[in-house]
């Protein structure tokens, strides 16, 4: 009987055409239209960052018509929003294979392993991303801050929550998602304000909050009992990648030992759209310490525009 080997299974092509999708059908971030393709960027060869210019809002008001004075041209601004590639690397060693070929699908098994594992990854460079882009003191406007206040005005709820969410202003109604700690999410279900939905075909209940689809993370940050959740609108964050290729997927073989190798790199983007990276990375790529870094972000749209609140607060 023919023996399958990960260098039978995870290969460029084979990755492309299941793994990628796989990823994608894990991520809660992604099926919730948060992290949506940033459509026309392409990420360099080289360089760890990319500018991405937007036009402004129209600004002024509507002239009155006049037989005698000629309307005043006004012009379309320009801005700059820039983001940085992200860069990460992996290399797993298994045994024969051992345990994960045991299911009747090997290439499901290990795909799924590989997909869910950087799934996980992917979050945990978002919540450091935005760590960073909400403590650059441009982003106040879009943080509501309740944990200093006393009682219940500093407890995550339905009133509280319906503030945060008034940090955009009329375009609220934008808000599509929400992602916090487990230990909120259970707060909120002891008061029955979490609603589970089962999607069809799926075995596992989707919690929903005011009608908020929840991802549920404990990467959420906690300092000294005041949780950060965070709101988002459809394509907050916008997602670009370098397809995977030979060099970005490997396998080796020790035939001695019987130990299957395979490394992974990726080079990516997960960028919080509207608010600029203006840091340099130390190596290549920057660090997780860098992306959580203040001092390495700025706004560059307009408050309302930017899909995404920053909510601090309290369990009890």
């Amino acid at each position: 009987m023919p023996i399958t080997l990960i260098s039978d299974i995870i290969t460029p092509d084979v990755w492309n055409s299941y793994g990628v999708n796989r990823s994608v059908e894990l991520s809660r971030l992604r099926q919730s239209g948060i992290v949506a393709t940033a459509l026309g960027v392409s990420l360099p060869n080289g360089g760890a960052t990319i500018n991405m210019p937007f036009f402004s809002d129209l600004s002024g008001d509507a002239e009155t018509l006049s037989d005698t004075t000629p309307l005043t041209p006004g012009n379309i601004g320009t801005g700059k929003d820039v983001a940085v590639v992200i860069g990460r690397g992996r290399a797993w060693s298994v045994n024969d294979l051992a345990g994960v070929l045991s299911g009747a699908d090997p290439a499901r098994a290990i795909m799924d392993l590989v997909a869910a594992w950087w799934v996980r990854q992917e979050q945990k460079e978002l919540i450091a991303a935005l760590t960073g882009a909400f403590g650059a003191a441009s982003m106040s406007g879009n943080v509501s801050d309740i944990s200093g206040e006393t009682g219940a005005a500093a407890v995550i709820g339905a009133s509280t929550f319906i503030d945060a969410t008034q940090k955009l202003g009329d375009q609220k109604d934008l808000v599509t998602g929400v992602a916090m700690h487990s230990a909120t999410e259970a707060k909120l279900a002891k008061e029955q304000l979490i609603d589970y939905v089962q999607p069809a075909g799926q075995s596992v209940r989707m919690p929903n909050f005011m009608g908020k689809p929840v991802i549920v993370d404990d990467g959420m940050p906690v300092s000294s009992g005041v949780y950060t959740t965070y709101l988002f609108g459809p394509g907050a964050i916008g997602f670009a990648e370098n397809r995977i290729g030979p060099s970005d997927l490997e396998t080796d073989r020790d035939i001695l030992a019987g130990d299957t190798v395979m490394t992974m790199r990726r080079r990516f983007l997960m960028h919080p759209r509207g608010i600029k990276w203006k840091g340099v990375p130390a190596g290549d790529f920057p660090t997780r310490a860098e992306l959580a870094a203040g001092t390495n972000w700025e706004r560059v749209y307009d408050s309302k525009q930017i899909r995404i609140v920053q909510f601090k607060h309290k369990l009890a």
